[in-house]
């Protein structure tokens, strides 16, 4: 694999989740990654000790206290030569550690920073999580929770591309830049289908659609997407219906195991899975 990252060096505070999952990007392209953790460690190896080992795999963990002025001058050791410091606190925090971008461009003028903050100015003071970004913008369906990190993952991969790019600007002799990627835009990305309509109740997406749903088997549930023309004539066709409706469809998908429609579906080209329970 090509490693274009391969003589630079990145120093990440970030805990928890979006800015290791940046991080361990940058690893893969080549980056000699050096994690700082506090005292305490990192929250997420207590949450979730496996995800933590992979997330953080590759990574060379140190464990400072850069609240102490003794951590903070390794701190600034480490800074001096690199090329990116990845963070994930708000930013007052930031200024009381003196990592405030005009105390860090000042100091290290060569360094860029990459700043995962929750929201944007001027409320990236304000506190949030995964779980509040998603209700904000209706991706929450109460009681529920959602069973994935809509914000923490899509904001990772957004910090992943703008770390790339501030990096790119450091090879190609630029000063040091700060880009500040808040999880709540990366959430409102995400929401785009139920922004624009697809998924809000009665679209196309919501379910309403014979082609486009799930269906109960009589041992457990199918999820079928034959949204386009083609898919949709030979899901009828090989049904042998004359015509779709939600009523029809579910009572032919209800007479065979979930086994037996996905092989059929395999055979006939028809975008049908099991329904994975958890």
């Amino acid at each position: 694999m090509y490693k274009p990252l391969k003589n630079q060096t990145i120093i990440t505070l970030a805990l928890n989740l979006p800015g290791p999952l940046a991080a361990k990007r940058f690893v893969d392209l080549g980056a000699t990654v050096i994690k700082v953790e506090p005292p305490q460690g990192d929250p997420f190896e207590q949450y979730c000790p496996a995800w933590y080992a992979d997330v953080n795999q590759g990574q060379e963990r140190k464990i400072l206290d850069v609240k102490s002025v003794a951590g903070q001058a390794q701190l600034d050791e480490l800074l001096a030569s690199a090329s990116l410091l990845l963070t994930a606190q708000r930013p007052a925090a930031l200024e009381r550690l003196g990592l405030g971008w005009d105390q860090l461009h000042v100091k290290f003028p060569q360094l860029n920073h990459l700043a995962v903050v929750g929201y944007p100015p001027p409320n990236d003071h304000h506190a949030g999580h995964d779980l509040t970004y998603q209700a904000a913008l209706g991706l929450v369906s109460p009681p529920n929770v959602p069973k994935t990190l809509v914000a923490d993952l899509a904001g990772a991969e957004r910090a992943a591309i703008e770390g790339l790019s501030l990096l790119m600007g450091s090879m190609a002799g630029e000063k040091g830049r700060q880009v500040l990627v808040a999880l709540s835009d990366a959430a409102d990305y995400m929401a785009q289908p139920l922004t624009y309509g697809l998924t809000s109740n009665e679209a196309i997406l919501s379910g309403v659609l014979p082609e486009y749903t799930v269906y109960e088997t009589l041992d457990g549930w199918v999820a079928v997407a034959a949204l386009e023309p083609h898919f949709r004539a030979q899901f009828k066709k090989q049904l042998g219906l004359q015509s779709l409706n939600k009523e029809h469809v579910a009572k032919k998908i209800g007479q065979k195991n979930t086994a037996d429609w996905v092989r059929w579906a395999n055979n006939y080209d028809i975008p049908l899975v099991e329904v994975k329970e958890q």
